[in-house]
C-alpha cells in the first residue's frame, strides 16, 4: 500500500476533507483502489454525542459507525463504502492502550505516547488500508499543525516514512493564503510559517495545496516554492469554486494527479473525469430549476444536514435542474405564517433531528404538503412528524404524540423502540447502519427504487424511536399506506415501520431511514431523485411518474438487500 498523509495550517475548516476526497477521486479515476482515513483529535470515541452546530452532521457507515462528515464527502467523491475503522479518534486510540495495559499486554514497560500510542495509531492507520484491500490510502489528519492534541498523531505519520520507505509515503499540506484588497496582494507569510511549523515536527511536504480565494498568480507560486523548499511545480491552488464538485477538475487540470503518481512511482495514467464533467455541466447550466423548503432546526449551520443537501443536488443532476434552498427555521414556523415562509415552495423536506425543539413547526410544515398537495419528502424524524400529523388531523387520534417529545402523551403513535429500553449510555447505542427494507408491490417507493413487484433494498439508520405497532392498524384504516417494513423482525409482527406515503397524493413519501447517506453523484438516492423530479412535475404543471433514475444501481441495491435480509 502507499500512504498519502493530509495535514493543515493557519486556520481550519480550510477543507482539508474536500481536498482529499477530490484527490481520492483523481486517484479511483485512474482504476486505483483507494480508501480514505480521517484522524479526529479530540477524546470522543466517536461523533455520535456532539452537538451539530459545532461539528456538523454525524454521518453514519454501512456498518453502523457514527462518524465525522469528511467520511461522507469520502464515500461521496470515491463512490465506495468506507469499512470499518476509518475514523480515527484520540478517545479511540488512549482506550484500547489503556486496555491493553489493565490487560498486561504491557507488562514491564512503561506506557507511553512513544512508542505505545503511537504505534496504536499506525497499527489502526494500516487496518483501514487492510479492509478496504486498498493500493492507496488517504489519511486527513485534523486540526491544524500547533494543536497540542495532534501531536501524537504528527509523531506517527512522521514515522510511517521510516518504516515503509520514501516512494510508499507522500505528504500533503494545506494551508491558507489570504488577500489582502488593501493593498491588493497575496500574503504567503501564513503558509510559509505553517510549513516551518510541520517542519520542526519532522514533516516536509512534497505538496503543497494552497487555499485562496482565487487562482494564485505564478509569481505567488514560485514565490511559495521557495521559501517551502517544495518544486514549484507541486504547488497547487485550491481557489475557490461555485460547488466541491469542480474541485477535482480544477486541481486534475494544475496537474495534482500526475505529481502523485511521480512521487509514488505510479504507471502514468489518463483518468476517466466524465462523472465529474456531467456534474459541474448541470450545476452551472441547467435545463430547469426548482426549489426545496427544508424545515429543520439547524438551519444556521447547514453542515448539519450537509449529505441531505447533496443529495439534493445528487437529484437535481439526475434530473438536469438545479435546487434551490429555502430555509426554514421550524421553531419559527407559525399557524399564520405558513403560506408566506411555505407558499412558493415546489417541495417541502423535513430532516432527522433530536429534541423537541421546533417539533410543532415541522407538523405544520408535514400539514401544509399534506394539505396543499405538494411534494413532501421525510426523513427519519421527519417520518415521525408525518405520521403524528396524520393521527392528529385525519385518523382522528387527539394528542398524539412521540414518546420523545410528551412521555405522559395519550397517544405516543411514536415510541422508544422496545430493545432501547434495554441500553446502558448513549453513544454507539442507536439503531445504526444499515438496515433491510422490504417495500410494498405498487407502492410509489418500490417504483422509485425500480422494483414496483415489490422486494428488499438496504438504507442506513439512525434512531431510537419507531412507529408504534399498536396504531399502524387505525392509520391505515384512515388511508395512511405504510409502504415498507423491516422484514424478519422476531415478535415484531409485519416488522417495524420503514416508509410511508399517501395515495392520491402528487408525491407524500417518508422514510424512517436516512437514503441521504447513501447518495452519489454517479448513483443518486431514489427518494430524493423521486422527490426533486416530483416538484418539477408541480412546478411545470404536470405530475411526475415514479422511475429509478438509475437501473444498474437500484437493481444492485435491491439484490444485495435480498442477499441479506
Amino acid at each position: 500500500m502507499r500512504y498519502i498523509f493530509v495535514t493543515g495550517g493557519v486556520v481550519s475548516s480550510l477543507g482539508k476533507g474536500v481536498a482529499s476526497a477530490s484527490l481520492g477521486a483523481l486517484l479511483r479515476a485512474r482504476g486505483y483502489k483507494v480508501t480514505a482515513v480521517k484522524i479526529d483529535p479530540y477524546i470522543n470515541i466517536d461523533a455520535g454525542t456532539m452537538r451539530p452546530y459545532e461539528h456538523g452532521e454525524v454521518f453514519v457507515t454501512a456498518s453502523g459507525a457514527e462518524t465525522d462528515l469528511d467520511i461522507g464527502n469520502y464515500e461521496r467523491f470515491l463512490d465506495l463504502d468506507i469499512p470499518v475503522g476509518s475514523n480515527i479518534t484520540t478517545g479511540q486510540v488512549y482506550l484500547e492502550v489503556i486496555r491493553r495495559e489493565r490487560a498486561g499486554d504491557y507488562l514491564s514497560q512503561t506506557v507511553q505516547v512513544i512508542p505505545h500510542v503511537t504505534d496504536e495509531i499506525k497499527r489502526r492507520i494500516r487496518a483501514a488500508g487492510e479492509n478496504a484491500g486498498a493500493e492507496i490510502v488517504l489519511i486527513e489528519v485534523g486540526g491544524t499543525v500547533g494543536d497540542i492534541e495532534s501531536l501524537p498523531f504528527l509523531e506517527a505519520i512522521r514515522q510511517f516514512r521510516f518504516d515503509e520507505g520514501d516512494d510508499k509515503v507522500l505528504y500533503l499540506h494545506l494551508t491558507l493564503v489570504p488577500y489582502l484588497g488593501t493593498s491588493n496582494e497575496f500574503k504567503t507569510k501564513p503558509t510559509q510559517h505553517s510549513v516551518a511549523t510541520l517542519r520542526s515536527v519532522g514533516i516536509s511536504p512534497d505538496i503543497v495545496m494552497v487555499r485562496s480565494k482565487e487562482k494564485l498568480p505564478s509569481d505567488i507560486t514560485r514565490k511559495i516554492a521557495l521559501f517551502t523548499s517544495v518544486r514549484e511545480n507541486r504547488v497547487f491552488s485550491s481557489y475557490d469554486v461555485n460547488h466541491v464538485y469542480e474541485v477535482p477538475l480544477a486541481l486534475e487540470e494544475q496537474g495534482l494527479g500526475k505529481a502523485v503518481e511521480d512521487l509514488l512511482g505510479l504507471e502514468r495514467t489518463h483518468p476517466n473525469l466524465g462523472v465529474w464533467q456531467n456534474a459541474v455541466r448541470v450545476i452551472k447550466h441547467p435545463q430547469r430549476e426548482v426549489t426545496i423548503a427544508i424545515a429543520g432546526k439547524y438551519t444556521a449551520m447547514p453542515d448539519a444536514y450537509l449529505s441531505m443537501l447533496e443529495s439534493l443536488t445528487h437529484a437535481g443532476i439526475a434530473n438536469d435542474a438545479r435546487v434551490n434552498i429555502k430555509w426554514i427555521n421550524a421553531e419559527e414556523l407559525r399557524e399564520g405564517d405558513l403560506e408566506e415562509q411555505l407558499g412558493d415552495a415546489d417541495g417541502i423536506l423535513v430532516p432527522g433531528g433530536f429534541g423537541i425543539r421546533g417539533i410543532e413547526g415541522k407538523i405544520r410544515a408535514a400539514e401544509y404538503a399534506r394539505t396543499r398537495l405538494t411534494p413532501y419528502l421525510g426523513i427519519c424524524l421527519g417520518m415521525q412528524i408525518a405520521v403524528i400529523e396524520y393521527a392528529r388531523h385525519v385518523a382522528g387520534i387527539e394528542g398524539a404524540n412521540s414518546g420523545e417529545f410528551d412521555e405522559y402523551a395519550p397517544h405516543k403513535v411514536i415510541d422508544l423502540m422496545p430493545e432501547q429500553l434495554e441500553m446502558d449510555g448513549m453513544g454507539g447505542t442507536m439503531r445504526l447502519g444499515d438496515w433491510p427494507m422490504q417495500l410494498k408491490a405498487g407502492s410509489t417507493i418500490a417504483a422509485l427504487y425500480g422494483i414496483p413487484q415489490g422486494g428488499t433494498v438496504r438504507e442506513r439508520h439512525r434512531h431510537r424511536f419507531e412507529v408504534n405497532p399498536a396504531y399502524t392498524a387505525q392509520l391505515q384504516a384512515a388511508g395512511l399506506e405504510i409502504s415498507g417494513v423491516t422484514p424478519g423482525v422476531a415478535g415484531r409482527g409485519a416488522g417495524l415501520v420503514e416508509s410511508i406515503e399517501i395515495p392520491g397524493h402528487p408525491f407524500f413519501v417518508a422514510l424512517q431511514a436516512h437514503p441521504e447517506f447513501k447518495s452519489r453523484p454517479m448513483r443518486p438516492s431514489p427518494p430524493f431523485a423521486g422527490f426533486v423530479a416530483a416538484a418539477l412535475a408541480g412546478k411545470e404543471g404536470g405530475r411526475a411518474v415514479a422511475s429509478p433514475v438509475n437501473a444498474d444501481a437500484v437493481e444492485a441495491n435491491a439484490a444485495q438487500g435480498n442477499a441479506e435480509a
